[in-house]
């Protein structure tokens, strides 16, 4: 596997694991025992870079992965996050977020707890909290690493602001947001500007949550508790309408000889040697398919037919529901 650098120093796999979708999210939760084998084997063939939160589940997500990769803990990756208002005793959700520093510092504490390490590879604040100033923020993340309990510091789904603010206290190693050829938002400022300050990149949904391996169409039913019923994107009206977009793909997929899950991630990679995308599954075979995205070269004329193609086209529906695209940006 090749790695890539994210900020200056902290060298991960070129692809990551997202393990959101082990425990909440798309369906219910997996089986335990197999995605501790999943992830296990996710090391095996390369990978180190392994991504969760303590919202995921809340708390279960940390717990799997904490089990799955204590045998192996000196040899990977773990990034885990903080931010969301969750009784760190009960687990139960408040209405939005929370990054006072004593809950940060409490967080901190519970996750590696979970995760059974010493230390925090990477922390990111899930999203930005508007009652917290992100100096204060940044501020108790550079008493945490000073304190060796974090190793790095990262923001998730912050605005351009924000993240020279954070930065300014305490460097950022990387921003995690949603970016694929199904969202292509980063684009519009947010790449210039880490590329800019040193920082690196890691996109979650890098397959646009499913749609772009192909396997989704307007007549696709998901699972009751699968966040996708919720999202304007997944509509079967807008999931009709974007499915020319998973025709751009198939295309180059053909000609490749690789899938359409594939080339959309070997598309992430190509655009910059510091982006690192997550991409999150439940199943071996999957993962065997991302994998073989690392190994895919996209030529100058691939890129170019896949950028004049979509650009042709006019992707429908938001990515998020209302509530949450207003946690993102700020």
């Amino acid at each position: 596997m090749n790695t890539r650098k994210l900020g200056n120093t902290l060298q991960v796999s070129a692809l990551g694991l997202g393990c959101m979708s082990m425990t909440s999210a798309y369906g219910p939760a997996a089986d335990k025992q197999g995605m501790i084998k999943l992830i296990r084997t996710a090391h095996d063939r390369g990978i180190t870079f392994f991504d969760t939160a303590e919202a995921y589940g809340p708390f279960s997500n940390e717990a799997l992965l904490g089990e799955a990769l204590q045998p192996i803990r000196d040899q990977v990756i773990v990034a885990t996050k903080f931010g969301f208002d969750i009784n760190l005793i009960t687990g139960e959700r408040g209405s939005g977020t929370n990054s006072r520093p004593e809950h940060i510092r409490a967080v901190a504490e519970a996750s590696l707890k979970r995760l059974r390490t010493d230390r925090i590879d990477l922390f990111y604040q899930h999203r930005v909290d508007p009652e917290v100033p992100i100096e204060d923020v940044a501020g108790t993340l550079k008493d945490l690493i000073a304190e060796g309990k974090v190793k790095h510091f990262g923001l998730s789904e912050a605005g351009i602001e924000t993240i020279r603010r954070a930065h300014a206290v305490q460097p950022v190693t990387a921003v995690q947001s949603e970016y694929s050829l199904f969202w292509r938002g980063p684009e519009d400022g947010l790449l210039a500007v880490l590329e800019e300050l040193g920082i690196g990149f890691v996109p979650f949904s890098p397959l646009g949550a499913g749609f772009l391996t192909g396997k989704i169409d307007e007549n696709t039913q998901f699972d009751a508790c699968d966040f996708r019923n919720i999202v304007p994107r997944f509509s079967p009206e807008a999931r009709k309408a974007n499915l020319a977009l998973v025709e751009v793909v198939k295309a180059v997929a053909q000609r490749k000889e690789a899938t359409p899950a594939q080339v959309a991630l070997a598309w992430l990679l190509a655009q910059k040697p510091w982006i690192v995308p997550i991409p999150g599954t439940t199943k071996q075979h999957r993962l065997e398919e991302n994998l073989g995205a690392v190994e895919l070269e996209l030529t100058g004329e691939d890129l170019r037919f896949i950028d004049e193609q979509i650009s042709r086209i006019q992707v429908q529906g938001d990515r998020l529901p209302e509530p949450a695209l207003k946690m993102t940006g700020l």
